[in-house]
């Protein structure tokens, strides 16, 4: 880390978010990714904006709407809460996926939805597309980990485990800025690279992430998250699926199937859920809806095995949660 910056404790949401808003300032959580990108010069800082003594952005609790869970809570506390392990257990268990013991600890739930993406690279010596060149190196290089979704013209994959499991569970997150606050579904807070390859979430310069809101647990459901990983320690997903069914009458009466790790945002797959829904959830159906889950992938050079993968991934899952 050659850079200096300056160093900032915010003692406020209003104080952070002000300080936030000078150029070249960046947000510091649980610093498991910032702290890495500045120490390999991924990007610079002027300023890193510390939110970390802000106890009102900590802590899950239960509301009448549901559940809220603080950006600074971390994924160990999401991972182990027996509030989110009873109703949302498909959030406890990706959290509980993600990283190693020592980065759950210390990551927060905020920043495993904000951090930037692992591509090499973008994390190494290029001049790439997200970091304001004129070339995606993954396009023609090595990409066994890059997305067969949703890629032109950057091909990242955005590293979450707790996103896909939110998404799937329909959660907002509520956003401070510098003029206002507001709140809106997950599923819009991510941008694609075709919409703006140099960002990863819909965050203006000053903004951050207060919270994530759950609505009430669906009665009755199944659900699971699956990830698969080249090593069984820690490691990002090759490719992930959380799957959230809910039956009725012997029948899938609703679907939500949302990808991680094969685009750059958590992917959700309508066409698999809808091959489901109204049908016995038995093999034939898995089959249909593990088919129709990766239907206009468009792999690169080296990461075909992915469309498989998913396949197999959702097929395990769907017969568990059968």
């Amino acid at each position: 880390m050659t850079g200096k910056f300056s160093y900032v404790k915010a003692t406020s949401i209003k104080a952070a978010v002000t300080e936030a808003a000078r150029p070249g300032a960046h947000i510091l959580a649980g610093g498991t990714d910032l702290l890495g990108c500045l120490r390999e010069e991924v990007f610079p800082a002027s300023t890193v904006v510390s939110i970390s003594g802000l106890k009102e952005l900590k802590g899950i609790t239960q509301t009448a709407a549901g559940v809220r869970i603080g950006a600074l809570t971390t994924l160990t506390e999401v991972a182990e809460n027996k509030l989110l392990r009873e109703q949302y257990p498909l959030l406890a268990q990706a959290a509980a996926a993600a990283a190693s013991p020592q980065l759950r600890n210390q990551g927060t739930i905020g920043g495993n939805l904000c951090q930037r993406p692992r591509c090499w690279y973008f994390r190494g010596d290029f001049h790439c597309l997200r970091k304001g060149g004129d070339t995606c190196f993954a396009a023609a290089g090595r990409n066994e980990f890059h997305c067969i979704f949703g890629g032109a013209p950057c091909f990242i994959v955005h590293p979450s485990d707790t996103a896909p499991a939110l998404v799937a569970l329909d959660a907002r997150v509520t956003i401070a800025g510098p003029r206002r606050t507001r709140t809106i579904p997950l599923a819009s807070f991510f941008v694609l690279p075709s919409e703006n390859v140099q960002k990863e979430n819909v965050l203006a310069p000053g903004e951050l992430v207060t919270e994530i809101l759950l609505g009430p647990a669906p009665a009755g459901a199944r659900s699971k998250y699956r990830k698969v990983r080249e090593r069984g320690a820690f490691d990002f997903a090759m490719a992930s699926a959380a799957v959230l069914l809910s039956l009725s009458g012997g029948a899938v009466s609703s679907a939500r199937i949302v990808l991680g790790g094969v685009a750059p945002k958590p992917w959700r797959v309508e066409e698999a859920e809808k091959a489901l829904v109204g049908k016995p959830l038995n093999a034939a159906a898995i089959a249909q809806a593990a088919e129709a889950a990766v239907k206009g992938a468009f792999p690169l050079s080296e990461n075909e095995y992915k469309i498989h993968l998913v396949r197999g991934i959702l097929e395990e899952t769907l017969t568990s949660l059968a």
